[in-house]
């Protein structure tokens, strides 16, 4: 609240108490209302967001944003959500055959090498787990208890040196790997989706993995360094108290282990291979949901469609839907041209792309979703792009870097948050940590941009 009021407050009283309001229509005023009532539901929620996702639809039609009902829910028509919706399915699959056991058993036997190994290990493994585990929430929730339990196993303590560093692997780090692969969570696959929406590309497997990969990498190497230093800088040395050796187990995998896992290889390796335009993406995990479904396999069956997160998927609709109506009736193109304002002459391209990611940053923090905040600033900047004549890829690509790399509260990502619940660091450590890994991540962003990203 104390962020994002005072921002809703000046964006306010710059629209309607100076001109800047008269070079917006009645309709565009009406969205505008509309986007600064949906920033209050998002961030503050002081409604349910079911039942705020399901008002915003309501207010669309009661402003006469849209001219016939059917606009209003073109959110939830699009491909995205219901990519989310299978491949959230298939994560639970894949934790139900016993996949979150093959990861317990590799940490183990991290553990058996002693600290360093597990010190070492662990954020390789986060790094190629998106891949086989779409969901970050589920990564997380497979990881916290192995390390509760190898912290306990050495006798460290709840403020340990060793714990803290894995919370932060486990929570801020794990999400930022999530966009390795645009199939590698709920935000990625969003961002893609909108790639090809407002930026009119569509980008296939590999060549998401190919762009965003290096950077990534190479952003998460230098954050995780730095992390490491300042905890250890600030933390007591590790002591091994006890070591008590975790009784390793025969090593067996899972029942029908490989009849699981093959399908999701074929999966994936058609995705990395098939031509999207001819094959739809979301054709392999669909088909993949009704393999498992089978009495033979018994993996999802209506108790696992019930419980998925239903809420988001009608806050994604209906952001969605918010998103295509400020590109389609013209407010992104004003407030593209409005921001030109603020822009001094002569800057040239790295000066265009350091205002874009300040700009990018400042707007992040009015929102407490990665996703809704990507839907609503994606076509902003890509307006701001066209304006500038910038490269569509660059300014696409920077934003999702921006958006996704940002950890600073522990609200800007679900599992930040699980892990600032676990008291493994305080709330200055986390301001400290989230902001260096976000600074470092949105310079490479830049660099990236302006050289490669072409």
């Amino acid at each position: 609240m104390a962020l994002s009021m005072p921002l809703l407050g000046l964006a306010a009283f710059g629209l309607f108490c100076t001109d800047m309001g008269a070079a917006y229509s009645l309709q565009q005023q009406s969205t505008l209302l509309l986007l600064g009532i949906a920033i209050y539901f998002w961030t503050l929620s002081p409604l349910p967001v079911a039942a705020s996702s399901l008002l915003l639809i309501g207010l669309m039609l009661l402003f006469g944003i849209v001219e016939e009902p059917e606009e209003a829910f073109r959110g939830f028509l699009t491909n995205a959500l219901y990519f989310i919706l299978v491949l959230s399915l298939i994560s639970a699959a894949l934790v139900k055959a016993g996949v979150d056991g093959v990861f317990a058993h590799i940490i183990i036997k991290f553990s058996r090498g002693g600290i360093r190994a597990i010190l070492l290990g662990l954020p390789l493994l986060i790094l190629f787990m998106p891949v086989l585990l779409p969901s970050a929430v589920a990564r997380f929730r497979i990881l916290e208890p192995i390390i509760e339990q190898v912290n306990g196993r050495f006798g460290f303590g709840q403020q340990s040196l060793f714990r803290k560093y894995c919370m932060y692997v486990i929570g801020m780090l794990n999400q930022n790997s999530t966009m390795i692969v645009f199939t590698g969570g709920g935000f990625p696959i969003l961002a893609a989706q909108l790639l090809k929406d407002f930026g009119g590309i569509e980008i296939s497997w590999l060549g998401w993995f190919l762009r965003i990969a290096p950077p990534l990498w190479l952003a998460m190497l230098l954050v995780n360094f730095g992390v490491w230093c300042y905890f250890k800088w600030s933390s007591a040395p590790l002591v091994v108290v006890h070591l008590k050796i975790p009784e390793m187990e025969d090593g067996a995998l899972p029942p029908r282990f490989w009849w699981i896992m093959l399908p999701f290889g074929i999966m994936i390796v058609s995705w990395i291979v098939l031509d999207h335009q001819q094959v739809p993406l979301v054709l392999a995990p669909l088909l993949l949901v009704g393999y498992y479904a089978m009495p033979t396999n018994s993996l999802i069956t209506n108790k696992t469609v019930r419980n998925y997160d239903w809420e988001t998927f009608l806050l994604l609709g209906s952001s969605f839907s918010l998103g295509y109506i400020i590109e389609e009736n013209g407010t992104a193109f004003v407030l593209a041209e409005q921001l030109m304002g603020f822009l001094p002459d002569g800057l040239g391209d790295f000066g265009n792309m350091v205002y874009i990611a300040c700009f990018i940053f400042v707007l992040r923090f009015l929102f407490v979703v990665p996703s809704t905040s990507m839907i609503i600033i994606f076509p902003i900047i890509m307006n701001y792009a066209d304006i500038l004549e910038l490269s569509v890829m660059s300014s696409a690509f920077l934003v999702i870097m921006i958006i996704g790399g940002v950890t600073i509260l522990p609200i800007h990502s679900p599992t930040t948050f699980l892990a600032f619940q676990k008291n493994a660091f305080s709330l200055r450590e986390q301001l400290i940590v989230g902001g260096y890994s976000s600074f470092v991540i949105t310079a490479i962003a830049i660099i990236w941009a302006l050289f490669v990203w072409q």
